[in-house]
């Protein structure tokens, strides 16, 4: 059953010992994913679903990791941290059997153990009461948008097959050109398409988000969207509301946390 959604912003500056000096940058953040996590603990969620875009991602069909176990650390980063998980491979594949009856296209793949900070940075705040949780990998793909909001339908409908508690995270970061010094570049359609993605998540409007422009998004330079219109999808037959619990870019990167009530 499902019991918590949210949206969830991955820099792994997040992390105190790979912030440092900036780590009062990202104050705002940092608490949102903490209240994230007590309220993981209170809903007393047995296994996360989470979408990342860093996973490997495919061009023609989504993924869904069937290892026995994932683990990573952040090492490229500079921090040894180790974080290891059980699959719940079981809703993975029954994931998959959804959406193979919807004719979207869903591949089971086993890339080892590995985990990437998409996830991981998410798992860090959501796990820190249980880390015995259970997760599921999901990497979206570059099919249409139209097609993640109906493999989320599918998604939902697996999860609420199951008789334990269950939570679904967007991971994604939303645009990468909010400043001059910005990882994209600049461009002052970083700040119109955030401001406009939230506006209509506040809104609950997800046909309107579906249909952004295209020159929009891509001028914007977000790696989140598709993560979000999955979970989207899955909550499309759900009364809730969008909470924004924070929002900032102190990076040139908009790093937005909010949480769905239904």
């Amino acid at each position: 059953m499902l019991k918590f959604a949210s949206i969830c912003p991955h820099p792994p500056l997040l992390i105190p010992s790979i912030g440092r000096d900036s780590f009062s940058e990202v104050n705002l953040t940092v608490e949102a994913m903490n209240q994230l996590g007590d309220e993981i603990e209170n809903s007393k969620i047995e296994t996360i679903v989470i979408i990342s875009p860093h996973g490997p991602v495919q061009m023609g069909c989504m993924s869904i990791v069937k290892s026995d176990y994932l683990e990573g650390s952040f090492l490229q980063f500079g921090d040894s941290t180790l974080m290891k998980f059980e699959n719940d491979i079981d809703l993975g594949i029954d994931i998959k059997k959804i959406a193979d009856t919807k004719k979207i296209s869903v591949e089971m793949i086993n890339s080892g153990i590995f985990l990437d900070h998409g996830a991981m940075v998410p798992l860090y705040f959501l796990t820190k009461h249980n880390p015995k949780i259970k997760i599921v990998l999901i990497a979206f793909s570059y099919l249409d948008y139209q097609k993640h909001f109906e493999f989320g339908e599918a998604v939902y409908e697996a999860i609420e097959s199951e008789d334990k508690n269950i939570a679904l995270i967007a991971s994604g970061d939303l645009s990468h050109r909010l400043t001059l010094d910005a990882p994209a570049g600049y461009s002052p359609k970083g700040k119109e398409f955030d401001e406009l993605l939230i506006k209509l998540l506040e809104e609950n409007k997800s046909g309107e988000i579906l249909n952004l422009d295209s020159n929009l998004i891509e001028e914007a330079g977000e790696c989140g969207l598709r993560s979000i219109i999955i979970l989207l999808g899955a909550l499309s037959l759900l009364k809730y509301k969008f909470e924004k619990l924070s929002y900032e870019g102190p990076f040139g990167v908009g790093y937005l946390v909010g949480k769905f009530k239904f």
